[in-house]
């Protein structure tokens, strides 16, 4: 469903969270992690060809409290220092509770560099394996740890990784990844007409159970899906981590991975959770970025709007993060 657009572009209030500000529910404070390079700014590859800024901004909606973490990660080498230039961004979803959420948080992109996420020299091939045994490999200590711990969350997951020039996205469930991508090759913004405007294109697969190839998944399980597209009549979505009780009817946490090379028509990544994408179509979220890009706001007060204006203005009643990566050519 795409929204329809508005004109008016709300200020940001004190209850749009920014990575510098106290986040969360309760008494304790949101966990979250973020790079130390406080400029925001890192290059992509060695030569510095391309440069990215990025920033988050959450707000928990009408729900009494915040299921959603995330990962902003400029520098995202950790220990596993290379040549190879690493970057890495991630929302998490979490359903039933925020213990799901913040395990993954706390430990995919660590187990995805564990599993031989290429730090010296670009293997596509090997990237994408790393990632897939990083989600593997999360979820079956999650699993092992909900069912020590008595508790059942789930979370989906949008993830990014930037490794030198080029770009991994994986996902599971319905959280969504959107680039923005200019008509012409040198990067300008006009289509044929001269519109100024940017395409956007979408770069994951939602994974409901309600849709033809995931509900024949389930079944050939041993689940079943409901008349109104749920697991078991309980659960929308057909991956995701955690989800102990519906483990063994289909939920999965394999993700979908896809990679593409970066060139001067990208222009930025929106990554967002579903709260989000329920009131912006893509490429009305792309448009209202890229007014705010023009008009000269820096990336956090970019995705501060971009919130306020889902939960505010367009009444997303669910949690609410963003996410957006922006792509410059020095």
């Amino acid at each position: 469903m795409t929204a329809p657009e508005k004109s008016y572009v709300a200020e940001p209030s004190s209850d749009i969270k920014s990575p510098s500000e106290p986040t969360g529910s309760g008494s304790s404070p949101r966990k979250r992690l973020k790079t130390k390079d406080e400029s925001r700014t890192a290059n992509l590859n060695d030569k510095g060809i391309f440069v990215l800024e990025a920033d988050v901004a959450e707000d928990k909606g009408s729900r009494p409290t915040m299921e959603d973490a995330w990962v902003v990660l400029h520098d995202a080498a950790l220990e596993s220092a290379g040549d190879l230039r690493c970057a890495h961004f991630a929302i998490y979803d979490g359903h039933g509770g925020r213990l799901a959420a913040e395990y993954a948080q706390k430990h995919l992109h660590k187990n995805v560099l564990s599993a031989g996420l290429p730090r010296e020299l670009l293997d596509v091939k090997c990237a994408k394996k790393a990632i897939l045994a990083g989600f593997q490999s999360v979820d079956e200590a999650l699993l092992q740890e909900s069912a020590a711990g008595g508790w059942q969350d789930g979370a989906t997951a949008v993830c990014v990784w930037v490794l030198g020039q080029t770009v991994f996205v994986a996902n599971i469930g319905d959280a969504k990844a959107v680039v923005a991508r200019s008509y012409a090759a040198d990067g300008s913004h006009c289509d044929s007409s001269g519109s100024n405007s940017l395409k956007a294109i979408v770069l994951t697969r939602e994974h409901k159970a309600i849709y033809p190839q995931e509900r024949a998944r389930i079944q050939k399980a041993g689940g079943s899906v409901s008349s109104n597209g749920r697991l078991q009549g309980r659960l929308e979505v057909s991956r995701a981590f955690g989800d102990r009780q519906f483990k063994k009817v289909g939920v999965i946490a394999t993700p979908d991975v896809h990679s593409f090379d970066l060139t001067e028509r990208d222009q930025f990544i929106i990554l967002a959770c579903d709260g989000l994408w329920g009131v912006f179509g893509p490429s009305d979220a792309v448009d209202f970025v890229q007014k705010l890009l023009k008009e000269g706001l820096p990336v956090r007060e970019v995705c501060r709007r971009l919130v306020r204006e889902a939960v505010r203005e367009r009444l997303c009643k669910d949690n609410c993060t963003a996410i957006v990566i922006v792509f410059k050519k020095q």
